[in-house]
């Protein structure tokens, strides 16, 4: 078990493979099982280095500052580099990790080789609105943790998927991809993650002049399904200077459950192009 400590955090990360470094970072209720199924390609070419984030997975955070806001995340994810002795790097992320992975990129884009977002966009919350507004609403989806287990919330997307579960719901391998789906999320804290709703998602703001001045390549990656963050996708394509877009055609929220060969050889090609 590797971890490293910051602050009040003891953050748990992989390394796997060798050559030029991709950290990856995931979404809300995930942490580093999320790549698992993309792991065993990445590493054939690539040193591959997933990291849960603070309020997910193995990753522990004592005591007040959290540090459940976009910069520390993003913070995280460099001191992780400079924990490993590595320079620049490619950053992989999904959803809430793409949120930090994009903010991260507008302030020090040189240090990336490249930038990939997968389902995600550049503000912290996705509903539009003022302040008190956004935090009712968010308020009422953390409680939505800590009154049902993960048993009780996998039973409950079948009835409702939801944005985050209708790709997933809608394939012909819906069992087996909920099953993957369990085993990943049960492995966070439910009240933690509670709070982490609660502290993170607050800035509909995309920050499109920091858009504009990110400098690193990056290729942005969404689902067809992900009905939540397709409009984003296309908004930080069209802000950030050369983007690459990418639609996965019948996929949803997950691409790297659902779609996950395609994504990893979208990856290692990308990755490919820009030599760190």
């Amino acid at each position: 078990m590797s971890v490293f400590a910051r602050d009040h955090a003891r953050i748990y990360f992989e390394d796997h493979g060798s050559g030029e470094p991709i950290i990856a970072v995931h979404g809300l209720i995930e942490n580093t099982t999320y790549w698992k199924y993309i792991a065993e390609d990445i590493t054939k070419k690539y040193r591959f280095i997933p990291m849960d984030m603070r309020g997910h997975g193995r990753t522990i955070v004592d005591g007040e500052p959290f540090g459940f806001d976009v910069e520390t995340i993003g913070d995280d994810i460099e001191a992780l580099a400079d924990h490993l002795g590595i320079g620049r790097f490619h950053l992989l992320t999904h959803s809430t990790g793409g949120f930090a992975g994009a903010r991260y990129a507008m302030r020090n884009s040189g240090r990336l080789a490249s930038l990939i977002l997968t389902d995600t966009g550049s503000s912290t919350s996705v509903l539009p609105g003022d302040p008190e507004s956004i935090r009712i609403i968010h308020d009422k989806f953390a409680r939505s943790f800590e009154k049902y287990d993960w048993e009780q919330m996998i039973a409950g997307v079948r009835v409702i998927p939801g944005p985050f579960f209708r790709g997933i719901m809608e394939s012909p391998r819906s069992e087996d991809l909920l099953q993957s789906a369990y085993e990943m999320i049960r492995l966070s804290d439910r009240a933690t993650v509670a709070e982490f709703v609660r502290r993170f998602y607050n800035d509909p703001d995309p920050r499109v002049e920091g858009l504009r001045a990110t400098r690193c390549p990056v290729l942005i990656i969404y689902g067809e399904k992900d009905d939540l963050f397709i409009e984003s996708s296309k908004l930080m394509a069209k802000e950030i200077p050369g983007a690459r877009l990418i639609e996965y055609s019948g996929a949803g929220h997950m691409t790297a459950l659902e779609e996950p060969r395609r994504l990893a050889q979208d990856i290692i090609e990308f990755a490919g192009l820009h030599k760190v």
